[in-house]
C-alpha cells in the first residue's frame, strides 16, 4: 500500500536525517561563531568513523565505550585544525579561510586512504540488530538508537549553548567579538571550544553511520558533509533547532525522491533545496532576518 511505502521511506529518511543534522550541527556552531564554513567537517566525520573501526575491538564492541573515544578523538583533531589551520587565518580575508578548510578536507582524505586504502571496510557490530514490523512497517532498533541518540547530543548542546557559562560565552563573542574581549572573556578559547563540540558531534554522527550502515571508506565525507551544509542553511545557519530540523526533512526527502521516483535523484534534490531556500527564504526555516551596519 502507498501510505506503507511512504511511512517506510519516512523511518529511513529519519535515520539518515539524524547524522545529517549531527553534522550540520557542527557547521552551525562553527559559522555562528567565526563566520566560517569548515569544509574540512564532513571528512572530521569520516575520521570518526574510522577511530571507531580501530577502538570498537579494543573495548570489547561497546557502542558506549566506541562513541566516547571517537568523539575524544575527533574533539582533540578538531582542536587541532582550529590551531593550525585556522587561528593563523582569523583577520585574513574569509576566502583564504574558506581555502584552508577546502585543503584541510583534501589533506584528511588522502591522508587517511594513504594509511588505510582506498578499499571499503566493515565497520563492526555493536549492536545485535532486533526488526520490529509495525502495520506492515519495518522499524530496527538500530532506527530508534540513531534517531535518539541524535536527538539526545542536540538537546545537550541546545542546554550547554544557552544554560552554561561557556555557552553564554559562546553567545556573546557570536554577537560581537571585540565586545566579548572587553567584557573579560577570552575569544580565542571559545573558537577552540566550538571546533571541538562540532568536532565531537561529527565524531558521533560518524560511528552511528557505521552502525547503521556497516562500510566505511575514506571519501564516505565528502556528499554527506555537503547535505549536512545544505541541511544547516535549510533549518538557518546559527540556530541548533534549526540545524535538526534541516537535517531531519533533508533525510526525509532523499529517502522519499529515491523510493518513488530514483535513487539517481537522491544527491540532486540537497541542492535543488539549497537552491529554493536561497530564493525564497534565504535565512533558513529557523533562522532569524539581521539587518546588516553600514
Amino acid at each position: 500500500m502507498l501510505w506503507v511505502n511512504v511511512l517506510q521511506q519516512l523511518v529511513n529518511g529519519l535515520q539518515i536525517g539524524s547524522i545529517y543534522a549531527l553534522l550540520a550541527l557542527g557547521y552551525t556552531m562553527v559559522y555562528g561563531i567565526v563566520k566560517l564554513i569548515n569544509f574540512a567537517h564532513g571528512d572530521v566525520y569520516m575520521v570518526g568513523a574510522f577511530i571507531g573501526f580501530f577502538l570498537a575491538p579494543r573495548l570489547g564492541n561497546s557502542l558506549l565505550l566506541t562513541m566516547a573515544a571517537s568523539m575524544l578523538g575527533c574533539a582533540l583533531l578538531g582542536a587541532l585544525i582550529e590551531r593550525a589551520a585556522y587561528k593563523p587565518l582569523r583577520t585574513a580575508p574569509r576566502i583564504a579561510a574558506l581555502t584552508t578548510a577546502i585543503g584541510v578536507s583534501l589533506f584528511l582524505e588522502n591522508f587517511v586512504r594513504l594509511v588505510i586504502g582506498p578499499n571499503p571496510l566493515p565497520f563492526p557490530k555493536l549492536v545485535p540488530m532486533v526488526t520490529y514490523k509495525l502495520g506492515g512497517v519495518y522499524v530496527s532498533n538500530i532506527h530508534i538508537m540513531v534517531f535518539a541518540v541524535s536527538i539526545a547530543l542536540a538537546v545537550s548542546l541546545q542546554y550547554v549553548v544557552m544554560k552554561t557559562r561557556t555557552g553564554k560565552a559562546m553567545r556573546a563573542v557570536s554577537y560581537d567579538k571585540d565586545t566579548a574581549r572587553l567584557m573579560g572573556i577570552n575569544v580565542d578559547n571559545i573558537i577552540s571550544v566550538t571546533f571541538v563540540i562540532g568536532s565531537a558531534l561529527a565524531a558521533a554522527g560518524g560511528v552511528l553511520v557505521g552502525l547503521a550502515y556497516i562500510v566505511i571508506q575514506p571519501y564516505m565525507g565528502i556528499v554527506p558533509g555537503l547535505k549536512a551544509f545544505v541541511a544547516a542553511v535549510l533549518g538557518g545557519i546559527g540556530s541548533i533547532p534549526g540545524a535538526v530540523v534541516g537535517g531531519l526533512l533533508m533525510g526525509v526527502s532523499e529517502t522519499l525522491v529515491a523510493g518513488f521516483l530514483s535513487s539517481t535523484y537522491r544527491d540532486a534534490v540537497a541542492f535543488a533545496i539549497l537552491i529554493l531556500v536561497l530564493l525564497v527564504r534565504p535565512e533558513g526555516l529557523l533562522g532569524r532576518s539581521t539587518g546588516e551596519k553600514v
